[in-house]
């Protein structure tokens, strides 16, 4: 779609790679890309999985372009950042499955980036993942903060901020920010296992309208009560219930035989 992210889909799966080496930092104009994508994939109806990763074999993203923070005043600094965290509240709620595919260092806003996606996977190797802003005088403002709070608790949340510490791969799988390693001899092979690994969520092994909702029901049910949760995962629960995937799936189980989702 764009120069900076590059777009492309495989069989129900969408494919963002952020493209700036060498270590795919981005700037407003890459941003305004990725924003594009996300809308794109959102009212494709023929893809049900996005993925996102990096360009190259070493670097995921580095978050943020320094020289451009540098140059760059108070003013532009805050709708930068508004935007940034604007874009990647848009991945986290779009209401279909989204995977990190990281392939190499993924720090600072790549970092933010890969807590928005609902699925982080880590080619294994000695890449470095963490929010090490602090080391620049700045906190995580694209939503760093917020989200590993919440995925770690806010005692080791704030523990890895302060101290800047960036993990190993292994570190960050021990500690829950990244649900699957897997050993690669190539990134094009890594990649290539990440997109079959996305195809096992599109129809017609899996329901995909229900893994949207599945989701949706988790990321917004969670920032509510638990009383406005339940509401939301009932409402979300009758629209599926009355899809052809429902009625096929619950069909296919009575006649013990494997339903064929179509996304409908």
């Amino acid at each position: 779609m764009g120069t900076l992210v590059n777009y492309a889909t495989d069989k129900g799966v969408a494919l963002m790679t952020l493209t700036e080496p060498p270590v795919n930092a981005y700037t407003h104009e890459m941003i305004k890309e990725l924003d594009a994508c996300i809308l794109e994939a959102r009212f494709d109806d023929d893809v049900h999985v996005v993925i996102v990763t990096g360009h190259g074999d070493k670097y995921f993203c580095a978050g943020a372009n320094v020289n451009m923070l540098k140059e760059a005043d108070e003013s532009f600094t805050y709708y930068f950042s508004l935007h940034a965290s604007e874009t990647l509240l848009r991945l986290e709620s779009t209401p279909k499955l989204v995977i990190a595919a990281i392939n190499g260092h993924c720090l600072g806003g790549g970092f933010e980036l890969a807590l928005a996606c609902d699925l982080r996977i880590a080619r294994a190797g000695g890449f470095q993942i963490g929010l090490p802003d602090v080391e620049l005088g700045l906190l995580p403002a694209a939503g760093g903060t917020q989200r590993l709070a919440r995925m770690i608790g806010k005692a080791r949340a704030i523990e890895l901020l302060v101290e800047g510490r960036k993990l190993s791969v292994d570190e960050a799988f021990a500690a829950g920010l990244v649900h699957k390693v897997w050993e690669t001899e190539t990134n094009d092979a890594f990649l290539r296992r990440a997109i079959d690994y996305a195809h096992e969520f599109c129809p017609p092994t899996r329901a995909a309208l229900a893994v949207g909702s599945i989701k949706r029901a988790v990321q917004s049910g969670l920032e509510s009560s638990l009383e406005q949760g339940l509401a939301l995962e009932r409402e979300l629960q009758q629209r599926i219930v009355s899809t052809q995937d429902a009625r096929d799936g619950i069909a296919a189980f009575t006649l013990k035989r494997k339903p064929t989702f179509q996304a409908r």
